[in-house]
């Protein structure tokens, strides 16, 4: 339907309020309950009433067919920089200063002004030639249009945003960098450039809404931005409000030091303090605007690395009953192609939750920047969509959560386009990732130390460096092909394996090395003492002797420095192989290197990887198994973070051409599990997949990002070769091989066991009514094929074909039910040729 055309029958009422009462099985997946597109006012161009409706029309028309798949619809709103909420005097009349611009206005040079070499970042244009000016009246009209023309549009209640933002970049901002710089602590964009939650307000006479009077000296921030949003959100007819960049999360959002790190040594004596004063600022808050609902961007970083490096008390934060929503996925993957730090972040963040939401947001647009993150940084390839939702977290009921909302940053660009591409594109990703969304617990499942992290913090600050080490060390196995998507802390792992105790069996749980004498500790021994399959990271320095035992692990003095690494699991295939120098830094590596196997003489343990140094040794990977555990087995890698700091904002990774990158034996030691996943490539400094293998209706989802698409991937799991569905692979010595695409994402409901020979898997018809499923199968040569339908398939739902085609009149192939160890599946043999399995 045309603009106009819907405009017209919408001013007339001829489009009905409410959607149409279809049955709700023409949606696919697990339904959102928000989705939110997130808008600054660029799009409206002209202050006029007409245009306004027009805008709003549109900018519901592009999402609806995702806005189905939702019970509420929101509307963020990027207004300013959040000075609209800091200046509001509680008069609509009062002029409103908007984020009308392109780049930085908070500079030294005037907008549009300064020399041409200047970049975004070191000055602002406006967006447009004469920018309509708006009042705070105007402001409020927009968002009564949001919220009565989406519902009219949708059939969906319609919420509207505020957004506060600690920084300079969207809007000029008297306040923060003029009248009251006091408030500014953290360097996030040069020094002194966000305003800290925890900062005091120095005297001020001017009126506000909420200080008629005044500001009084060191009256709080949190005080003023409290009620200063009390008034500001009621006045204007808002919803909720967004604390945006890190706000309310310490002071440094996007650094790897902060105020409890220098990036030389930690700072454990100002861990109660920096916890004091963020509580504050949560509590005041919450004093003067206790109703609307909080939602937050968090920190560009992880929980871990936030408690260790700025003090930022998740667990606390969590517990004050702010009626908040959790930090999502950062979008900074988008810009410096960091996958490994955002889901480390998103899963660190989700493994314990204030309640059961929490959100996915997506970069399709950024209105200040000059770019479209779907368009250019991304090339319209989907990575960041499949990776992110292919993450689950387990609860401590042992369900899977899936993200409750949905936020697009934005819906409009940096000229104030609506490119309707961008929706129509980006759409059926979002959807088809949802449809795929896990319904298990995926082969890995990290048990993180949620509740450890914060307790050690302030009981055993000597293990801030174990703290901020850990999550650094996944950040970078995930950046090198370690295919992790599930989380559940561990206070809800112990709670599962106890009331479920095979809930796990076809993972392999990974975990830091427990507190001694703890229940985790208890649960992981028997957890593998019961046949489970445990992979332990980190150091051992507060092991107790029973889990030294169960790894047969002795701590001996600890070293630093350089190191040559010996490793018989290297498993990728490099034209240039990867060197043997390592460097072990203590400070970012947890502590030094101190580990051996204390009994070299026992058969179940194998040493893979050692560390040596001028005649020492240390043990730094090995494995270790025992007849008495029922099929047990237990895995140990030290760790090295291979990575240091060099004053940018995140660590620095270590040269590949030098030296080798310690958290690619997360993914080597994986073999021992049976998870074989290898890369070919020509040198060590072209940059490793991301991949996830998540299980969703009892199959296999992976979803993946190659950097360079030149590499060549090679699959191999306990259940043998998987087939992707769709693509064809060349075996090779009993590996399915393929080459992938920039961004990929691919089911596999079929694995085989078979040596050699190209194999093609093929969705197709089976001709049969009441079959959802057809997939056929060439190129077996005497393979052992397994098959996992969808979870409601039965025994008698399965029907298997060899070398036969429609109308399947022979070749019925009699099948058997897999080996529970590989969860439930069905076993053909001796298969040459074709195969056809439909359900």
């Amino acid at each position: 339907m045309r603009l106009a055309t819907l405009l017209t029958l919408l001013l007339f009422g001829f489009i009905p309020t409410e959607t149409p009462n279809l049955d709700n099985s023409t949606l696919r997946g697990k339904p959102f309950n928000n989705i939110t597109l997130e808008a600054s006012l660029k799009p409206f161009k002209k202050n006029d009433k007409a245009y306004i409706q027009q805008v709003v029309t549109e900018l519901f028309t592009q999402w609806q067919s995702l806005l189905r798949h939702t019970d509420t619809v929101s509307v963020m709103l990027w207004t300013s920089d959040g000075s609209e909420i800091l200046d509001y005097k509680g008069d609509l009349k009062q002029p409103l200063e908007w984020a009308r611009y392109i780049g930085n206005p908070n500079t030294q040079h005037e907008v549009g002004s300064g020399p041409k070499e200047l970049s975004l970042h070191e000055r602002a244009y406006l967006y447009m030639e004469n920018p309509p000016a708006f009042t705070y009246g105007d402001l409020k009209f927009i968002i009564r249009t949001l919220k009565e023309t989406g519902q009219k549009i949708t059939g969906k209640p319609v919420m509207i945003g505020a957004t506060f933002d600690p920084g300079p970049e969207f809007a000029k901002s008297e306040f923060k960098y003029k009248k009251h710089p006091e408030i500014l602590g953290g360097n996030a964009m040069g020094h002194k450039t966000m305003v800290s939650c925890y900062s005091t307000l120095n005297a001020d006479t001017d009126s506000y809404a909420g200080f008629p009077k005044g500001i009084p000296a060191n009256t709080p921030f949190g005080t003023f931005l409290g009620r200063q949003s009390q008034h500001f959100l009621t006045d204007l007819g808002y919803d909720y409000i967004w604390l945006s960049n890190g706000f309310g999360f310490g002071v440094e959002g996007w650094s790897s030091t902060g105020a409890t790190f220098t990036g030389k040594a930690f700072l454990p004596e100002k861990l109660a303090n920096t916890k004091e004063l963020v509580a504050g600022f949560w509590n005041l808050f919450r004093k003067e605007c206790p109703n609307f609902q909080i939602q937050t961007r968090g920190t560009n970083l992880s929980t871990g690395a936030d408690l260790a490096r700025d003090g930022v008390d998740l667990k606390q934060i969590y517990g004050g009953k702010y009626n908040m929503l959790p930090p999502p996925n950062s979008p900074w993957a988008a810009l410096d192609g960091d996958f490994g730090l955002e889901m480390v972040g998103y899963m660190s963040r989700m493994a314990e939750l204030p309640d059961e939401r929490y959100l996915f947001r997506y970069y399709t647009h950024d209105p200040w920047w000059v770019n479209s993150p779907w368009l250019d940084r991304y090339g319209q390839e989907p990575h960041d969509i499949y990776l992110p939702l292919s993450v689950a977290r387990i609860n401590a009921k042992g369900e899977i959560r899936l993200p409750t909302h949905l936020n697009f940053l934005t819906a409009d660009n940096s000229y104030g386009e609506m490119p309707a591409q961008v929706p129509d594109e980006v759409t059926p990703h979002i959807l088809k990732a949802r449809y795929d969304s896990p319904t298990a617990p995926g082969p890995l499942v990290w048990v993180y130390p949620f509740e450890e992290y914060h307790t050690w913090a302030y009981k055993q600050p000597d293990r801030l460096p174990e703290i901020y080490y850990g999550d650094w060390l996944i950040r970078q196995a995930i950046n090198n092909g370690f295919p992790l998507n599930t989380i559940i802390s561990t206070t809800s792992f112990q709670k599962v394996v106890t009331e479920k105790p095979a809930y796990f069996n076809e993972s392999v749980l990974v975990s830091i090395v427990p507190e001694a004498g703890s229940s985790l500790e208890k649960k992981l021994i028997d957890f593998v003492q019961n046949g489970g399959k445990l992979l332990v990271y980190g150091p051992a320095d507060h092991a107790g002797a029973a889990f030294l035992n169960l790894l047969n692990l002795q701590n001996t003095k600890a070293l630093e420095g350089e190191f040559q690494v010996k490793s018989s699991i290297t498993l990728d295939q490099l034209t240039k192989p990867y060197p043997n120098k390592i460097v072990h830094q203590a400070l970012f590596s947890g502590g030094g290197v101190a580990t051996q196997v204390k009994n070299k003489t026992d058969a179940g343990t194998k040493v893979l990887a050692k560390m040596t140094q001028t005649g020492s040794e240390r043990d730094v990977v090995w494995v270790r198994q025992n007849q008495a555990w029922k099929g047990g087995k237990v895995a140990y890698v030290r760790g090295t973070n291979s990575s240091k700091f060099t004053g940018g904002k995140l660590l620095t990774p270590d040269n590949p051409e030098e030296l080798f990158t310690g958290p690619l034996l997360m993914r080597y030691v994986l073999n021992e599990f049976g998870i074989d996943y290898r890369v070919d490539k020509r040198n060590p400094s072209v940059k490793n997949p991301v991949l996830t293998i998540s299980r969703s209706s009892n199959g296999f989802m992976f979803s993946g990002y190659c950097p360079n698409t030149t590499i060549t991937h090679r699959f191999k799991l306990p259940q043998g070769a998987p087939i992707l569905t769709g693509y064809e692979t060349e075996l090779a010595n009993g590996y399915s091989v393929y080459a992938m695409p920039k961004a990929w994402h691919r089911e596999s409901r079929f694995f085989v066991d078979q040596a050699e020979g190209m194999v093609s898997c093929q969705e197709m018809t089976s001709g049969v009514k009441h079959m959802k499923r057809c997939v056929r199968l060439t190129g077996l040569k005497n393979a052992t094929v397994r098959i996992y339908p969808d979870d409601e398939v039965t025994d008698q739902g399965l029907n298997v074909y060899t070398n036969a085609s429609y109308p399947w009149k022979k070749g019925k192939t009699a099948f058997k039910s897999g080996d529970k160890k590989y969860g439930k599946h069905y076993v053909v043999e001796n298969v040459s040729g074709d195969l056809v399995a439909f359900w």
